[in-house]
């Protein structure tokens, strides 16, 4: 039996990954302790881990997912304020290292958004593996930065494109990077001398599958498991199913962290109108139903809702192309149309329009003509039906989950490279 920590960001994307992974590794009588922020703890705790608040003593303005501001989307500016505050969170893990030995953790999984886990990882001398709750941002001149909407493209000039703009990413990263290279220093550990240093040398994995990939060659310790979504990291959601009725349900949510643009519900509302369709949109949190009682053709709106029994009957998933809503859309065979609106988001609407399985609205085009034809297409043309259901019969070859901790116990047994 190995005590597992778990170094996590607390937003709901990543809990869904987390948690089932965490389940899993105690069904084979495994110990789990989440190392994330204290509003997690109630979460954790209820769905039976261990829970430790490593941001003790942190500055609170550095802890809260917050949603991004819509003038803040598209400048570099906002792109710097995120990589600041992500210094500071840097900060903070670091100095409170020693929490996870206390903890008597024998092995680490390190969410791929913990920039600096594998330096604590080094630090306290453990074996860890990287776990993607996002795209993998591994850099490849070969496919464009996953903060992008760009298409793959293997022309010179594109990727001649892809290494300026990852040039530019790892400019705006200096502030954690160079959080990481002073402790890697003062630590006496070796500096890292790329940007993918980061990722463990000994298993990576990510929930997505190879056929949801654009081409490319990543290491052989990369490993594709295929989505492991379940309810553990949910709570309980009240819906009216009684006033779903015959027509196609179209599906609407933009997550849990960017979902407070009014006027993007707004326009979903206006373009679906004309169509013989039942719309059900979900806030996701962000704001309340209330102030969305007098929507074009009246759709129901949730502030919450139970989106994996509403993805199994739905014709359609508006999206705002986050990781885990992505992939439960496609294990249902769900076809979408994404707009996506920050982190790696822009990359997976990407890979929704290069599969077929979709397609992508960018948020700074967004209008009620042009969302309006993106959903006609999807819902008149097979051929994003049959994409989403092409890639859903894939997904269920896939051992998910398990596979995934068949992955883990390896490596720290071992202590060496899981190959493909």
């Amino acid at each position: 039996m190995t005590h597992f920590g778990i170094l996590c960001l607390g937003a709901t994307g990543h809990l869904n990954t987390i948690f089932p992974l965490g389940h899993e590794l105690q069904q084979r009588e495994h110990r789990v302790t989440i190392f994330s922020a204290p509003d997690i703890q109630p979460k954790a705790q209820a769905a039976g881990f261990n829970f430790c608040n490593i941001y003790t003593a942190v500055d609170s303005r550095a802890v809260p997912n917050q949603p991004a501001q819509p003038e803040k989307l598209a400048n570099i500016t906002g792109i710097n304020r995120t990589f600041q505050n992500f210094a500071r969170y840097a900060e903070t893990r670091l100095q409170n290292s020693t929490m996870i030995q206390e903890q008597d953790i024998e092995a680490l999984l390190i969410d791929l958004s913990i920039f600096e886990g594998g330096t604590i990882a080094d630090y306290l001398n453990l074996p860890y593996i990287t776990i993607c709750c996002i795209l993998p941002f591994y850099q490849d001149p070969a496919i464009p930065p996953i903060a992008t909407t760009w298409k793959y493209n293997p022309a010179w000039w594109a990727q001649l494109r892809n290494r300026v703009a990852y040039s530019l990413f790892n400019l705006m990263a200096q502030p954690v990077l160079q959080v990481i290279s002073r402790y890697r220093q003062g630590w006496n550990l070796p500096a890292y001398t790329h940007p993918n240093d980061i990722f463990s040398k000994l298993a990576v994995i990510t929930r997505h599958i190879p056929e949801f990939e654009f081409p490319r060659q990543l290491p052989p310790h990369f490993h594709f498991t295929g989505s492991f979504h379940e309810s553990i990291a949910r709570q309980p959601v009240g819906f009216p199913f009684e006033r779903l009725n015959e027509k196609p349900l179209i599906y609407a949510s933009m997550g849990t962290i960017q979902n407070r643009f009014d006027f993007v519900f707004y326009t979903i509302a206006e373009a679906c109108t004309s169509l013989d369709v039942q719309l059900v949109i979900s806030l996701g949190g962000g704001l309340e139903a209330q102030a969305f009682s007098n929507l074009p053709g009246n759709p129901l709106v949730v502030k919450y809702a139970p989106q994996l029994e509403l993805l199994q009957r739905a014709s359609l998933n508006i999206t705002h192309a986050g990781l885990n809503t992505t992939l439960e859309s496609l294990s249902y065979g769900v076809p979408m149309v994404a707009i996506p609106v920050t982190d790696d988001q822009p990359g997976v609407a990407a890979r929704i329009a290069w599969t077929g399985t979709g397609e992508l609205v960018k948020l700074s085009q967004l209008s009620v003509p042009k969302l309006r034809g993106a959903i006609e297409r999807v819902l008149t043309e097979e051929s994003y039906k049959q994409n989403a259901v092409r890639l859903q019969a894939v997904m269920r070859q896939t051992r998910g989950v398990n596979r995934a901790a068949d992955i883990i116990e390896q490596a720290v047994s071992t202590r060496s490279p899981v190959i493909c």
